[in-house]
């Protein structure tokens, strides 16, 4: 069974403690690691689990370690990711993959050399209005989508900022990696790749605490023709609004709405009758705020199953690509002003 594979946690901030509760459930967690050492020890009397500071020690020391969770602030994914490849462990990296797409490129090419596995955490592919509308397109039942809206409309303080790498450029990379790198995960999934993109950015209520955007907007024209808007702000008055996409086909129109993409707001589709779900499960809590869709039961489900058989289909490192490069053409195409 599954619980013969041996885990490390690298970072010990709060999504870490998702991934030490399902791994305590899938395997053993042998040991954690964090430079901020009052970190790394509660985490490691919380979780019973031996304690190291320094990411090369703990490869070092800890050989039988076969999958390290990279839980590290996102610049550091990639570095961390690379190392844990090159010491002949499989990976499991938060989100998002890197904040530059020359980086993810070079994951994926340690991945190839080292022959272990790189996977990328998109919990939100999990949610069940998400994989139902997929399922409608891989089976043509909305025909040709001809265009759809994207909006993110959360809230993050500027306390959500304070003494923290969060908000800097070299450690966060901007609200579409941290807060939004999902939407636009599952915007490719459902979607596709962007062909061209045109947008405009602007810091209105975090001048003193990030370097970047708090409000976007950007024109999409998709490779398959499909045209639609991403409206993305951390803005919404003292918590999260909404997390929403709505899809314009040929043949049907759905809205995947809540807050976090866990709700089928709007469905009309001919042919087909509405569909019912369970109850979603609640978003991750982090105390004064609340992130995505708490869904890394299934993360570690299939990530044991792909490690275990080559062939099981799971979310790999060359899809995930995609999410940089995506951001970054949004990036890329949208002046901060």
């Amino acid at each position: 069974m599954s619980n013969h594979y041996k885990f490390a946690i690298i970072g010990c901030g709060q999504i870490a403690a998702r991934h030490a509760e399902q791994i305590q459930k899938n395997g053993q967690l042998i040991a954690v690691c964090d430079i901020q050492k009052n970190k790394a020890d509660d985490f490691s009397k919380r979780y019973g689990a031996k304690v190291y500071y320094d990411i090369d020690d703990l490869l070092a020391n800890e050989k039988q370690i076969d999958i390290v969770s990279v839980c590290t602030p996102n610049g550091l994914h990639a570095p961390h990711s690379m190392k844990s490849l090159l010491a002949g462990r499989h990976v499991l990296c938060e989100k998002p993959m890197a904040i530059f797409s020359a980086d993810a490129k070079q994951m994926i090419e340690t991945e190839r050399q080292t022959a272990k596995r790189l996977f990328i955490v998109k919990q939100n592919r999990f949610n069940p209005p998400v994989v139902f509308v997929r399922q409608l397109i891989n089976e043509n039942k909305l025909g040709t989508i001809f265009s759809f809206q994207l909006n993110c409309f959360w809230n993050r303080p500027s306390s959500y900022y304070k003494s923290s790498w969060k908000g800097t450029k070299e450690m966060d990379g901007g609200i579409l990696f941290t807060q939004f790198s999902h939407f636009i995960d599952l915007l490719y999934w459902l979607l596709g790749d962007i062909d061209a993109a045109k947008g405009l950015r602007q810091n209105f209520l975090h001048k003193d605490c990030i370097e970047f955007e708090d409000t976007g907007v950007a024109y999409l024209k998709m490779k398959n023709g499909a045209v639609g808007t991403i409206n993305y702000t951390i803005n919404s008055l003292q918590k999260n609004m909404e997390g929403s996409l709505t899809l314009f086909g040929e043949k049907g129109t759905v809205k995947i709405g809540g807050q976090y993409l866990n709700e089928l707001e709007y469905f009309l589709v001919q042919g087909e009758t509405r569909p019912s779900f369970a109850e979603s499960k609640p978003a991750n809590e982090y105390g004064f705020y609340q992130g995505s869709m708490s869904n890394h039961d299934k993360v570690y489900e299939e990530l044991i199953k792909a490690v275990g058989d080559p062939e099981h289909i799971f979310i790999n490192s060359d899809e995930t690509l995609k999410t940089i490069e995506m951001i970054e053409k949004i990036y890329q195409s949208s002046p901060l002003i």
